[in-house]
């Protein structure tokens, strides 16, 4: 496998995003570790994750325009056709989020929105022990840990067949100058 050998870069991702991403990492794992054990920590660690991503979906919409939606965010067929370019192996280099990182983006920030409503909702009056309310709220942080799994795999599969280290790049900012081929 050849590694990377250019030293050009180029800065992709800002340091709030970057600050947003290891941030809710984080406390996914906290809040996924403490669950059922240390009640006070996973909720206070809930409400900062719903923060997060309250304040994400508001860069989404009226943020820096590098961290607009409209940046990464693309229609079905466009996520479609990358798919199957990454089946044939001939999927293009994109220097920011590709149509796969940016739908798997959309549904991470859907999916724990709805684990934060419903570990929420366990904490008022009306639907404190409701066991519906529980297993929707375990099943959606089951859910959550299951696409971050995907969402790795995808991180591998791309710094692998581009030969360049994502995660290095979400940790830095940085990545390898665009080619012509590459996607914007």
């Amino acid at each position: 496998m050849k590694t990377e050998t250019t030293t050009n870069t180029v800065k992709v991702w800002h340091l709030p995003v970057r600050m947003f991403h290891w941030s809710l990492a984080t406390a996914f794992v906290v809040a996924y570790l403490t669950s059922g054990q240390w009640d006070t920590i996973h909720e206070w660690t809930g409400y900062t994750i719903a923060s997060l991503v309250g304040l994400r979906i508001l860069f989404g919409f009226f943020g820096p325009e590098v961290t607009q939606f409209k940046q990464f965010v693309h229609r079905p067929a466009v996520i479609i056709d990358y798919l199957k370019a990454m089946i044939r192996g001939t999927e293009r280099r994109y220097i920011g989020h590709n149509p796969a990182g940016g739908a798997m983006i959309v549904v991470l920030l859907g999916s724990i929105a709805t684990t934060c409503l419903f570990g929420w909702m366990q904490t008022t009056d009306r639907y404190w022990g409701v066991d519906w309310v529980q297993n929707v709220h375990a099943f959606m942080g089951n859910f959550v840990l299951t696409l971050v799994v995907f969402h790795l795999l995808g991180v591998i599969l791309a710094s692998v067949r581009h030969r360049e280290n994502l995660a290095r790049a979400m940790w830095t900012g940085l990545k390898r100058e665009p080619d012509k081929s590459d996607a914007h």
